[in-house]
């Protein structure tokens, strides 16, 4: 491929469609929504002689969006479709576990974990509740609940739930791009409810973001793979077809995507390799 190459960020509910990521990803990444927004911008790049990338944002929850994704970049023009490349997903739902472990880490032990994220289909949630379970197994705090935003429960419920549970302490654990919204105080006998910082900083988002161009990039250049006959069927395997690292051994967990070294019940942050960026990211936020 050319040098001149634009990165297209493609948001779903994860990433709020968009609006969390306009200012953090730099002046040189479009972030649209899925559908007619991605095929304009590609469109609008292509006029400006650009190759693009496309990166879908998903932390793993919502493998629709790179399946969505792919259709719309199957429908592309032949020549529009031959400067495009679909990269991997952000990130995978391995890779938020251990995301949300190093925010973990930063929260004292004695509050309780509320872990919020936009709602989804049911089967993004109870993906969810799997993660925040990893998160409560592999970690010190002894109460880790799960919320959703526009969703049930909602994030007042779940503190609520955190202090029936007998938490004096909530904090807010963000497992998606957008920040939760703190509720407001339920009388002055509820716990006290702060929000733990962003799940991944500005600078990691970043660097995470062009590893995963560079990756595409390549494998486009070696192999002539232009990642969207994989990113077709990521719906249907729940989770991306390229999703392990390269050389990284990994098995299947009922359909979720791909774990490394002895899945899910070991999602250490040093066991993502630094080829697949996720092992940086995590040292970056620690």
């Amino acid at each position: 491929m050319a040098e001149r190459c634009a990165v297209i960020a493609v948001c779903g509910h994860e990433a709020g469609y968009g609006r969390p990521l306009e200012r953090l990803l730099g002046p040189g990444v479009s972030v649209v929504p899925s559908g007619r927004e991605l095929f304009r911008s590609i469109s609008a790049h292509r006029r400006r002689g650009e190759e693009t990338a496309v990166v879908p944002m998903t932390l793993g929850r919502d493998p629709g969006l790179v399946a969505d994704t792919a259709r719309t970049l199957r429908a592309l023009a032949g020549g529009d479709r031959a400067a495009t490349v679909l990269t991997e997903p952000f990130g995978t739902a391995q890779h938020l576990v251990g995301w949300l472990r190093a925010a973990a880490g930063r929260v004292p032990e004695d509050s309780a974990l509320l872990v919020t994220a936009t709602s989804g289909d049911p089967f993004e949630d109870a993906e969810l509740y799997r993660i925040a379970a990893l998160v409560r197994r592999y970690g010190r705090h002894a109460l880790v609940e799960v919320a959703f935003t526009g969703g049930d429960p909602d994030p007042a419920e779940g503190v609520r739930r955190c202090r029936l549970l007998g938490a004096q302490r909530v904090t807010l654990l963000p497992a998606g791009f957008a920040p939760p919204e703190v509720p407001e105080p339920a009388g002055p006998a509820g716990p006290a409810v702060d929000r733990a910082g962003p799940l991944v900083s500005a600078s990691a988002l970043r660097r995470v973001l062009a590893e995963r161009v560079a990756d595409a990039r390549r494998r486009l250049r070696e192999s002539g793979d232009d990642g969207i006959a994989a990113g077709l069927s990521a719906a249907e395997n729940h989770g991306h077809s390229h999703t392990h690292p390269p050389g990284g051994g990994h098995d299947h967990d009922h359909g979720h995507g791909h774990h490394h070294h002895g899945g899910p019940g070991h999602p250490h942050p040093h066991q993502h390799p630094s080829a697949d960026g996720a092992g940086q990211v995590i040292r970056s936020i620690a």
